[in-house]
């Protein structure tokens, strides 16, 4: 790894580091947030619990820790925030030859492509839940027994989808805004036929209502959207995951914010209380 930058923040640092993914083939940016305090567990470790934070479309591992406003409660509880890029990086990283927001380059949508010529590069959620969480847990003070995971938008979708299919490694979820069905929106109908292939069965592995559904195991989970989200209608459809929990009596803590819309504005304004679900999860 290199160390890019180093920022006094709150009783902490917020650190920027780049280094070369073998799983993504190019080189890649995160960012973290490390408190000073270190926490006790039961046994003695001086490791901090950790949430990785999945950023939306257009967002970077940078647009969290600038506009997200977490670290001054992280640095109260203990908590080391990680904020991976949202897609592969690079001159040689293929991107939509249309140049739209929603689709390649910064929309990599957390999963593994299948199809040419998106398979080489976009394979985030291998990137995710295996090369970037090994080589923060080898690098940092962090205990990985306790981790958490959350994200807004197209990063709550990753969030969500990657909890539900690894409940046993993952401690608590949360989302901001959160397209919760990629199959069932055009941002996520676009995404998945071009990076899976147009067989739908399987676009499930990458749906949350349809992970719901068929979990064998619960994980704690909280949603939080804004009524006045200009994508709540088209895109995000938090009502399909509600049901869904309903009809399967899955513990989701789903909570409806008068007057937010879709931005950092709205996150700001609630992550403490999504870091506070995660704290209590790791028994902080």
């Amino acid at each position: 790894m290199e160390l890019i930058s180093n920022n006094r923040c709150y009783n902490g640092v917020q650190q920027r580091y780049s280094h070369h993914s073998d799983v993504l083939g190019c080189e890649m940016n995160f960012s973290i947030y490390l408190p000073d305090a270190l926490t006790q567990t039961e046994t003695g470790s001086d490791k901090m619990p950790v949430i990785t934070f999945l950023a939306g479309l257009t967002g970077t591992d940078e647009s969290f820790p600038q506009k997200g406003g977490a670290q001054r409660l992280a640095s109260e509880l203990g908590i080391v925030i990680v904020t991976p890029d949202t897609s592969p990086r690079g001159a040689d990283i293929p991107d939509d030859p249309e140049g739209h927001y929603d689709f390649g380059l910064g929309a990599g949508f957390y999963l593994n492509a299948t199809q040419s010529p998106w398979d080489k590069n976009y394979r985030m959620y291998d990137y995710i839940t295996e090369e970037l969480r090994q080589l923060v847990a080898s690098s940092f003070p962090v205990d990985d027994t306790r981790h958490g995971i959350m994200g807004h938008s197209m990063g709550g979708h990753g969030a969500l989808t990657i909890a539900l299919k690894n409940t046993h490694r993952y401690t608590a979820v949360s989302a901001f805004a959160p397209i919760v069905s990629p199959p069932n929106c055009p941002w996520g109908v676009k995404a998945l036929s071009n990076y899976l292939g147009d067989d739908r069965e399987t676009w499930s592995n990458y749906d949350s209502v349809a992970l719901l559904k068929k979990a064998e195991r619960t994980i704690p989970m909280l949603v939080d959207q804004g009524t006045l989200d200009q994508f709540l209608e088209s895109e995000l459809k938090p009502q399909l995951l509600v049901q869904a929990a309903n009809e399967c009596a899955y513990p989701l803590e789903f909570i409806s914010r008068g007057g937010y819309d879709h931005s950092y504005y709205f996150i700001s304004t609630v992550v403490g209380e999504h870091l506070e679900f995660h704290a209590k999860h790791f028994g902080l």
